[in-house]
């Protein structure tokens, strides 16, 4: 352990390890070479961009297995065109790994969202959920309107939407169009009360549903 007093086993930590090798010691009995084809390599046809949440475990939930999908994770689930993190690796899955499909998944009760729609301070995460802040400004009549308990969700949800825009508008993305290629991207909602994924029904297949002015060409100026 590092620092801290080590006199006594942290128990947590002890369990995640102790589960760790369960597991490998269950995968290898019923596949011995598993790790070994595992270690050749990842080819995802999926990207998941979601929430931080610990509740949104993705291989749980989607029943997917390590190699399936290839994922990102931040608070609230959002995607700043000006991210350096969140856009590499956007790239990295399709430009490199070639993935079909990208992901926006957000879910119910977001403790973000939750607090962007609050007059309350998070420190350093204000300046990170000012732009759902802006959604809802934006948004203010539609939000208002509903019930307040529906209200975080409903701008959890119009933040995947945004999410959705965002990614198609993306020179990568495009690039990967010219090409001829299937990129689709969609944006969902985990409900956390159900288990079940709400798909938003904004999926985005190609140039022709995105503004013209965002189909960038290749080396033009």
């Amino acid at each position: 352990m590092l620092g801290g007093d080590n006199s006594e086993p942290n128990s947590a930590i002890c369990q995640v390890i102790q589960n760790n090798k369960d597991w490998v010691s269950e995968v290898q009995a019923k596949n011995p070479d598993y790790f070994t084809n595992l270690a050749k390599g990842q080819s995802p046809k999926l990207l998941w961009i979601g929430c931080s949440d610990s509740r949104m475990a993705v291989d749980v939930l989607t029943q997917t297995n390590p190699g399936d999908i290839f994922i990102h994770r931040n608070i609230a689930n959002r995607i700043p065109s000006e991210d350096l993190n969140v856009l590499s690796v956007i790239e990295y899955a399709v430009k490199h790994l070639k993935v079909e499909h990208v992901i926006i998944a957000g879910h119910t009760a977001c403790g973000g969202v939750k607090a962007a729609l609050s007059n309350g301070s998070v420190g350093i995460l204000d300046h990170w959920l000012r732009p759902i802040k802006d959604l809802y400004v934006a948004n203010e009549e539609e939000i208002n309107a509903l019930p307040e308990s529906q209200r975080v969700d409903r701008l959890g949800e119009l933040n995947v939407i945004q999410g959705v825009t965002t990614v198609s508008k993306l020179p990568v993305v495009h690039e990967a169009w010219r090409e001829g290629r299937e990129l689709r991207i969609h944006g969902w909602m985990l409900q956390l009360h159900s288990g079940l994924l709400k798909d938003l029904d904004v999926s985005v297949s190609g140039p022709k549903q995105v503004e013209s002015i965002f189909k960038l060409e290749s080396g033009s100026h």
